[in-house]
């Protein structure tokens, strides 16, 4: 067992005196496996979260969907349980397991009581490593994916949603939902489903977080119980996903009172020097407070919109900055010419330092707020690991906020806003609006 002595202290404030401190620990385990850790034993449970890169992003040719149907179906049977046998398991150890599919990774989240931890494992262990997809489950799962699939087909957001991808990201498996059609979700037979899980979960891109009433060695020894028989490699990941969106309108005609709209452009890294900055910036465009120039715009000087909201978006492969609002059909042509003149006025001026101010106190206040219990510690420390952050970055990340000078952010907003390249996609009914498709 090795534990490295790299720990950050989380010092989790509102105004004046900490209220807790968080030691978050590297441990390897006997086996080789690494994991962050945060030992708090005043109650008698542990959640635990694991992050396998790759995700639907290696679903194989003609075969979208299968990594996403293939994670809904691992509690759906494994071993000599099915489905409804998984579930009272499950339900006796009064544990709970979510998994869930994304582009960039297969997310499994666990929550057990101390007393029957081993027990607890031992069932995620099944359906991690012998997942059964009985024909019955498989069908039954299906056909919830096929219903999903078509109601995004009837929402305007998702229409937007998949069309703003399909333009960004073009033959990249970003550039489809991850849910797959109905024709290729169709097809697929439990053979997919066995490759896709043979490739989905595995060692090599896991991410480990572990939050309660464990100690590192224990940890160690779960790990090595729990993913030592896992495949140690996955497929090659797909690489970086074009950004060849150019600037224009895109509508989409669909029947309501409203059109959604969603905007964007080319993004920033988070290990760019310049990260911060961006962050802020964004931050004040369009944030999604009140008191946000694309709000105060949009919303309170106009009433165009109930809420526009703008954030950067950093997936393995890619990075934008996006943003998303509502408007009567009547008025999107106003509401898009207005988004583009604050975008040209944060290129062209930055922002003030009362609006630092301001944003700088709201992103240093709100942050320790985040560290609210186990469940959501261990998201937030897997997801750091995801994205490449130190293991110190909680303990780090308010000074750099508060590093950040004006000047900095006007260097930045010229150097990263591109109004002529802004691409929006409107879905609706727009009056009076020109558009390239």
């Amino acid at each position: 067992m090795m534990i490295r002595l790299v720990g950050a202290v989380i010092a989790l404030w509102l105004s004046g005196p900490a209220l807790a401190q968080i030691d978050i620990r590297e441990v390897e385990s006997p086996g080789g496996i690494t994991a962050w850790l945060v030992e708090e034993h005043a109650i008698p449970f542990v959640a635990l979260e694991l992050r396998f890169g790759g995700g639907a992003n290696i679903d194989e040719e003609g075969q979208r969907g299968a990594v996403n149907l293939m994670t809904a179906l691992l509690e759906e049977g494994a071993g000599d349980l099915d489905a409804a046998g998984f579930a009272v398991a499950a339900e006796e150890l009064a544990t709970n397991f979510r998994f869930s599919a994304g582009n960039d990774a297969v997310s499994v989240s666990a929550r057990f009581l101390s007393d029957n931890r081993d027990e607890a494992v031992a069932l995620l262990r099944l359906a991690l490593t012998q997942p059964r997809f009985d024909a019955e489950a498989i069908e039954r799962v299906r056909a919830q994916v096929l219903a999903g699939i078509r109601q995004d087909a009837r929402s305007a957001n998702a229409i937007a949603r998949d069309r703003f991808a399909a333009l960004a990201y073009e033959d990249h498996p970003y550039g489809r939902p991850l849910e797959g059609t109905e024709a290729s979700v169709a097809a697929l037979d439990r053979d997919a489903l066995l490759r896709a899980h043979e490739r989905a979960i595995t060692r090599d891109r896991l991410h480990v977080a572990a939050v309660g009433d464990i100690s590192a060695e224990e940890l160690g020894h779960l790990l090595d119980a729990l993913l030592a028989d896992l495949p140690a490699s996955a497929p090659p990941a797909p690489g970086p996903a074009p950004q060849g969106l150019s600037g224009g309108v895109t509508t989409v005609p669909f029947n309501a009172p409203q059109s959604v709209i969603i905007f964007g452009q080319t993004g920033i890294p988070f290990d760019d020097p310049d990260y911060f900055a961006a962050f802020i910036m964004t931050e004040v465009l369009g944030g999604g407070r009140f008191s946000t120039r694309l709000m105060r715009e949009l919303r309170e000087r106009r009433g165009l919109t109930y809420g526009v909201g703008t954030s950067l978006v950093s997936r393995d492969h890619s990075d934008m900055l996006l943003g998303q609002l509502s408007v009567p059909n009547a008025r999107v042509a106003e509401a898009l010419d207005i988004i583009r003149q604050e975008w040209a006025r944060m290129a062209a001026e930055g922002i003030t330092p009362e609006e630092l101010e301001r944003a700088q106190t709201f992103l240093t206040g709100s942050y320790p707020l985040r560290f609210d219990g186990n469940g959501t510690i261990a998201q937030i420390l897997v997801s750091m690991q995801a994205q490449g952050m130190p293991i110190d970055y909680p303990n780090t990340r308010n000074d750099r906020v508060l590093a950040v000078t004006s000047a900095d952010i006007e260097r930045v907003a010229a150097r990263l806003l591109d109004p002529e390249g802004l691409h929006f996609v409107v879905v609706g009914q727009p009056e009076g609006l020109e558009t390239d498709g």
